[in-house]
């Protein structure tokens, strides 16, 4: 027997699993009462995240942190109206832990479950603390995507443009590894850059096609950069790191928002969107808003805690799913791509 719809104030529980970080909240009558997360510093050591080494911290941190966030809101699970889950995209290993633990949980307690896509949740977070003025152009900006994503409504999600090779995360973690920093690298390269003059050195923009993005040829252009230079002098990147990773970081930061005024001549949009884990990035966060306030519209970004992945916002873009009736069938799957 089908679920019928849920009410705009039920509670739901969110469960987000897709990558690195285990996270669980709860979201009673509209608002985040906990938002619980556990990260995965095993990661750091290899210069990225090792999906085995993921699944296995999921599983040891899932059945905590899902009490943490129910404690925290201080509820019971019987008191949860549905529980949300990531479905995808993302690691096959880490969903799987995620997803099973949903069903699980529901079979339990005879509550229906939510599959969520996790590039939807990511807009959704906007909705947690935002009136949203629609119609809105959102830029999805991570270590997985890059996406400009029109959203005439919470639920109504159409990609008018996307990266054809690497997402601009990515290429922030690997100009970080190029230049021997930590991971992740986004964080790495806006620390060296707050002292940095961003115009010593102009990487080239990737010419693309519509709305599309490419951020492979900047990668090439640093590596290749840096080589030439310390032919000369072995200690350049040293003596001009700040410089350097000031340059590569406004770099990307035009490319990001040459895209969006591109799309903003297309489609008239009341308010823009910036979303997704690089959107924890300062720099990008205060161009975002200058670009809005250029075009005399509104702009909306999550506060940090609901920039990277966590639960709130799958917990939040459930509900709008939720009131719909839209409700995952226990022996549903999860899938690794958009």
């Amino acid at each position: 027997m089908s679920n019928p719809p849920l009410s705009a104030n039920s509670t739901i529980l969110g469960i987000e699993s897709s990558c690195d970080d285990t996270s669980a909240a709860v979201l009673i009558n509209g608002k985040i009462a906990s938002n619980i997360t556990a990260s995965q510093d095993v990661h750091r050591k290899y210069g990225g995240v090792v999906p085995e080494l993921a699944s296995r911290a999921h599983q040891s941190h899932i059945i905590p942190v899902i009490e943490s966030a129910l404690t925290t809101a201080k509820i019971t699970l019987s008191e949860v109206d549905a529980i949300a889950v990531t479905q995808g995209p993302g690691l096959m290993g880490s969903l799987v832990v995620g997803l099973n633990t949903a069903k699980g949980l529901a079979l339990a307690t005879n509550k229906p479950v939510i599959g969520v896509n996790h590039l939807h949740a990511h807009i959704a977070a906007l909705y947690i603390e935002n009136d949203i003025q629609f119609p809105m152009l959102g830029l999805l900006v991570s270590g997985g995507h890059t996406q400009l994503i029109w959203v005439t409504e919470p639920g109504s999600y159409h990609i008018i443009g996307q990266t054809i090779d690497d997402a601009v995360g990515e290429a922030f973690d690997k100009g970080a590894k190029i230049m021997g920093m930590g991971y992740p690298g986004g964080p790495e390269i806006s620390k060296w850059a707050e002292s940095g003059d961003p115009n010593f050195h102009k990487f080239p923009d990737s010419q693309t096609e519509d709305l599309s993005f490419s951020f492979s040829g900047i990668k090439t252009s640093l590596l290749y950069f840096l080589k030439k230079a310390q032919q000369s002098d072995s200690n350049f990147l040293v003596k001009n790191k700040t410089h350097i990773c000031a340059s590569y970081q406004d770099a990307l930061i035009q490319m990001l928002l040459k895209r969006v005024k591109k799309a903003l001549k297309i489609y008239p949009a009341a308010s823009i969107g910036l979303v997704g884990g690089v959107s924890a990035n300062l720099p990008l966060r205060m161009a975002f808003k200058q670009l809005a306030e250029s075009h005399k519209i509104h702009s909306y970004i999550p506060s940090f805690e609901f920039c990277t992945d966590n639960a709130a916002m799958i917990a939040q873009a459930g509900l709008h799913l939720a009131i719909k009736g839209e409700f995952l069938k226990l022996d549903a799957l999860p899938y690794t791509r958009a």
